[in-house]
């Protein structure tokens, strides 16, 4: 399997977007699960959370990368969505900014059919899921090609500016 977005963000030097399309991620993941069980983070214990993915984010984001994420939800959301609306607060103290779409807004935007990440506008990061939520066996596919990321990038781009902020996105 091709490395994660991790790798290909600490070697950005402008931009990075996700864009990311699901309900529902790896259903048996330990943070879900406990989550599901009442298990909150706090976000006065920095400790507890903060984690590699934060340093690299942060890192990059010192570094002057604009890191972007954007998330097409349905309505009413997902266990799942909730649980990573509860933790979007941690993206967000690494130096992301995250916003989210209804679907239902989405309607009439074109999308591409995976998740992905746009680096630098040069190369995208494709996510395969199994169905069930899972990443594929070969979930992660890097394309260095300008014109497949120039797309990929501008629907991004149509995404979240029509998407809300964080801050003021209240989850049906």
């Amino acid at each position: 399997m091709q490395p994660p977005a991790r790798s290909a963000l600490a070697r950005a030097q402008r931009s990075a977007v996700h864009l990311e399309l699901r309900d529902g991620y790896m259903l048996d993941d330990p943070g879900y699960i406990a989550w599901r069980e009442g298990h909150r983070l706090d976000p006065a214990d920095k400790g507890s959370w903060w984690g590699g993915w934060h340093d690299v984010v942060s890192q990059a984001v010192a570094r002057g990368v604009v890191v972007r994420r954007a998330r097409i939800v349905s309505e009413p959301i997902s266990d799942y969505v909730r649980y990573e609306y509860d933790g979007t607060f941690a993206n967000i103290a690494a130096g992301e900014d995250v916003r989210w779409l209804p679907r239902r807004r989405a309607k009439d935007l074109l999308v591409p059919g995976t998740d992905l990440w746009v680096f630098d506008e040069e190369t995208v990061l494709f996510h395969y899921f199994t169905g069930d939520g899972q990443l594929a066996e070969d979930g992660r596919e890097y394309v260095s090609d300008p014109a497949l990321a120039k797309r990929c990038a501008d629907a991004f781009e149509a995404v979240w500016q029509r998407a809300v902020p964080h801050d003021e996105y209240r989850p049906a």
